[in-house]
């Protein structure tokens, strides 16, 4: 009830943002203002005006005075004539409702006092009284319909709570998560760029982010070899018949981008990798000792999203997956299950993610879907079934199955304690009886197996923006790009930092050597900023005692260690992460 009291607050303050534009930028229209996760939004249509975040306080102003005014909604059911004839000046409202309409839904309308809006949505009774405290956050575009076709909205973001200590608590994590950005600190770290010139929503990985990508991975393919994971590598392109087949250029077209034509054949940049691994599985016979069979790939796939969808590397066109599909009999769908749902749980843990839940995405009426009635309720059974032995804390949220399966979605709380969605595990009785694929039981019967797909990160480039904001940019050692810096006093320090350099290297710790003319200070500060989890101060001391003097990013002084000393203390600590 709270939850839904609190969207009825912030629906109510989309409106009342509504009115208050719509008076100081006569002629523009308001098309949708939901409520949502952090706040609402309004979408507006303002001609040939352009406004900009300066604009907002004056909104705000104007918004805080009419709402006094505004002592409760009364509302109409009308017909869609009638809806038409009230919103004839309004484009979007009558297609709003001329769509509502076909769907069978009354039309109502509601007015607060001086307003008359078309909504179906909940409000709260006394807007004077419960909408006090509210703040416009930002300006961004949106195409109407969220359709690249339809003509570009200006969208208004704003949030609002019933107290003024819930909005001042929302408003410092608004702070401090533009602190953590992860646009920001990749920049300022060196760890990725995307820019115009490649192309949007493709990440270009630097050195620096090159590094902490290649040793998840390889903690992944490591960990995932020790689960009887057997690795492969899978094409970027394959023939329009392949996707055709698996049924994705049906159901999930809007999301591939179009065939190019080789030799008269079309084909297609995968989206997926679940056709691919389908034929590793076919390339030998099966039978039932051979099961279950897990193919597993660091893959990159391709998917369109809309240019107005991109943000940063949490929503691209090009990324990696830590993807997997286990091929196995109906009985050993639930153990395989529950396998990935225990490494997911120990995965998490190491990268200090402990808050997560899981979401059933089952099927919609609303919806397409592969495979009959029959084989859904077997693949849902299994999924609930695996998820009730593990204990999971799971929700279940309708339209969210794959269009071949039902697959759990797991939803991981950040230090800032928001909720993202990173990996997922989905049981599929659809693609293996399209395939035709088939493995012989213990009675030399054909069969057909079942696929447990599944990516526990999800896609690497949206894991790795959580990972930055989640850290802000402070890794942990072992995935630190640079974990130690040499900071030489003076230049008569060099030599002695050289050789701490090359033992340092030898063990394979990533290590740098600042040799610049510059105050030991002006060092400290630049690895400071870099975030480099330990320093090491070379003076007159440390080269005479052959010690090293060893400061962490956080300021404290850890002494004077021999380097053996300092080489094992590392390497526990990383061990702690991976081992």
């Amino acid at each position: 009830m709270e939850n839904q009291n609190l969207d009825s607050l912030r629906h109510t303050c989309a409106h009342l943002l509504a009115a208050s534009v719509l008076e100081l930028w006569p002629g523009s229209h308001n098309a949708i203002g939901p409520s949502i996760d952090d706040g609402f939004y309004q979408d507006f249509d303002m001609g040939d005006v352009k406004i900009s975040e300066s604009d907002l306080p004056k909104i705000e102003q104007l918004m805080r005075k009419k709402v006094k005014e505004w002592k409760g909604f009364t509302f109409k059911e009308v017909s869609l004539k009638e809806a038409e004839e009230l919103f004839k000046h309004n484009p979007y409202k009558v297609a709003l409702a001329q769509e509502f309409a076909g769907e069978g839904k009354k039309l109502s309308t509601n007015n607060p006092g001086g307003f008359l809006d078309l909504c179906k949505m909940g409000h709260v009774e006394n807007p004077s009284k419960d909408l006090q405290h509210f703040k416009l956050l930002s300006i961004a575009g949106a195409y109407w319909r969220g359709s690249e076709k339809n003509k570009m909205l200006t969208r208004i973001y704003g949030t609002a709570f019933f107290t003024k200590e819930e909005l001042e608590a929302h408003l410092k994590m608004i702070e401090e998560a533009k602190k953590r950005d992860h646009r920001k600190l990749g920049k300022e770290l060196g760890l990725f760029t995307i820019n115009n010139e490649v192309g949007q929503g493709i990440t270009i990985w630097l050195p620096n982010g090159s590094v902490i990508r290649r040793e998840i991975e390889n903690y992944m393919v490591s960990e995932q070899i020790k689960l009887g994971f057997k690795h492969v590598y899978s094409p970027h392109i394959g023939k329009k018949s392949l996707w055709e087949k698996s049924g994705h250029w049906d159901l999930y077209r809007e999301k591939m981008y179009s065939p190019m034509v080789v030799d008269d054949t079309e084909y297609l940049v995968k989206p997926m990798t679940c056709p691919m691994h389908i034929q590793s599985y076919e390339f030998t016979p099966k039978s039932y000792r051979d099961l279950p069979y897990r193919i597993a790939e660091i893959g990159s796939v391709y998917r369109y999203e809309q240019s107005g969808e991109l943000a940063g590397l949490l929503r691209v066109r090009a990324f990696t997956q830590d993807d997997a599909h286990i091929f196995c009999t109906p009985e050993q769908a639930v153990e395989e299950f529950i396998s990935v749902f225990t490494f997911i749980q120990k995965l998490y843990g190491v990268f200090g993610f402990t808050d997560y839940r899981v979401r059933l995405g089952i099927r919609s009426s609303k919806e397409k879907y592969l495979g009959s009635d029959e084989l859904w309720k077997k693949a849902e059974e299994k999924a609930l079934s695996a998820l009730k032995k593990v204990g999971a804390k799971y929700f279940i949220s309708e339209g969210d199955a794959a269009f071949y399966g039902p697959k759990a979605d797991f939803l991981i709380k950040d230090a800032l304690g928001r909720e993202w969605q990173c990996g997922t595990v989905q049981i599929d009785f659809m693609l293996p009886e399209r395939f035709g694929l088939k493995y012989i039981d213990h009675e030399g019967k054909e069969q057909t197996p079942v696929m447990v797909h599944r990516a526990p990160l999800g896609s690497l480039e949206r894991f790795l923006a959580i990972l930055i904001e989640n850290y802000a940019g402070a890794f942990p050692l072992w995935l630190a790009p640079v974990q130690v810096t040499l900071l030489p006093i003076s230049d008569k320090h060099i030599p002695y930092s050289k050789k701490v350099f090359e033992e340092l290297r030898k063990n394979n710790i990533r290590v740098e050597l600042n040799e610049e003319p510059a105050t030991i200070g002006k060092k400290i500060r630049q690895a400071t900023l870099q975030k480099i989890p330990y320093m090491i101060i070379m003076g007159d001391q440390e080269v005479e005692g052959s010690t090293i003097a060893v400061r962490s990013r956080e300021g404290k002084d850890l002494g004077k260690l021999k380097i053996n000393e300092f080489v094992q203390s590392l390497k526990t600590t990383i061990e702690k992460y991976v081992s």
